[in-house]
């Protein structure tokens, strides 16, 4: 049963970040979040890096309206396993100060700890984000 338990909670932050209510993202979140964004992101992208606390969790996503424009968000699966949701999907956005596309399938795994996310870690195209946002 923690299992969907765990599920419910991932399922509820995506909808809340469909409604642009990051509070609600937010809520989902232990207050000692680890949260790695995508994996090999390089310095042009200016969310990348690791954010700790929900404090630096609330700028990432402050960051992503500054400089994304997503067409899709489309998270398409999740699975459960102990302590992780593993949830796999598909986005394209524009980088606002570029105007270029990035358009890849991704994997986010949460790891949950008394019905919070207690660390976040994204796998993307981070070639095809580096590009988009390179010059920005």
């Amino acid at each position: 049963m923690a299992e969907e338990q765990n599920i419910q909670v991932v399922q509820a932050a995506y909808a809340a970040f469909g409604r642009r209510d990051i509070a609600g993202v937010l809520e989902a979140l232990d207050d000692s979040i680890a949260w790695y964004p995508t994996q090999g992101a390089t310095a042009d992208v200016p969310l990348a890096g690791p954010h700790q606390g929900k404090a630096a969790v609330q700028e990432f996503f402050r960051l992503v309206d500054e400089y994304e424009q997503f067409e899709v968000f489309d998270p398409q699966e999740f699975i459960a396993k102990g302590d992780k949701v593993i949830v796999l999907g598909h986005y394209t956005a524009v980088v606002k100060t570029t105007g270029r596309k990035f358009d890849c399938d991704w994997v986010m795994v949460y790891t949950m700890k008394n019905g919070k996310v207690v660390k976040f870690q994204e796998f993307s195209d981070s070639a095809g984000i580096n590009a988009a946002f390179a010059g920005s």
